[in-house]
Parts: C-alpha cells; structure tokens; sequence
C-alpha cells in the first residue's frame, strides 16, 4: 500500500500563487507516475499535471504555462506550483500515485489517492 497526504491549499485571490505537496510513503518503490487531479463541485475528476518517475510530464491544457510539477525523488515528495491563479481553478485537488506513466494519462481511477485539498480563488 501507498499512503499519499496532502498540503497546500488554501484561499488566495485571482493572479496568485500556491504550491501544493504530496508526501508519499509505504510501497513506494511500485510507483512510476505521480500526479494532480481536481473536482470542481459540479463537475467531472480531471488530470492537471503528472509526471513520471524518470521526469516526464504532463499538463492539462488549462493550466499549461501556470502550473509546474515537479518530484523530489529522496523525499518521495510531487510538487504543484501553481501561478497566475484563476477563479476557475477552484476545486478539490487530490494527489494520486500509479504505476504506470502513460496508463496515468488515460485512467480515472489511479491506484492510490490522497485524501485532498481544497483550492479556492475568489475572483
């Protein structure tokens, strides 16, 4: 089992900046692929941003050009820097870990989740 929690969030205005953490641990070494999602309320889980275990990486066109991700492979830690923050980027955003980078891309359902932090920007 992989144990995936979460820091970050909070309540920032338009044009702001926040960085979320996800702090893995337990059977770590079964995971390639580390990513962000966010639930609006309303609306559909999405993938923001993942990134692989060798560097590669992926971003929702939404967010492309704003947000960052990135991975401390010693700390089993992905970062999401998000900048130039808009009201529509409020949501739920969950961490989630999976074995597989591109099976990440496709799937709804990644093999481990984290619990979640709320993300709101008041406009």
């Amino acid at each position: 089992q992989v144990q995936l929690v979460e820091s970050g969030g909070g309540l920032v205005q338009a044009g702001e900046s926040l960085r979320l953490s996800c702090a893995a641990s337990g059977s770590i070494f079964s995971i390639n692929a580390m990513g962000w999602y966010r639930q609006a309320p309303g609306k559909q889980r999405e993938l923001v941003a993942a990134i692989s275990s060798g560097g590669r990486t992926y971003y929702a066109g939404s967010v492309k050009g704003r947000f960052t991700i990135s991975r401390d492979n010693a700390k089993n830690t992905v970062l999401l820097q998000m900048n130039t923050l808009k009201p529509e980027d409020t949501a739920v955003y969950y961490c989630a870990a999976h074995t597989s980078f591109g099976e990440l891309l496709v799937t709804t359902t990644p093999r481990y989740w984290g619990q979640g932090t709320q993300v709101t920007v008041s406009s």
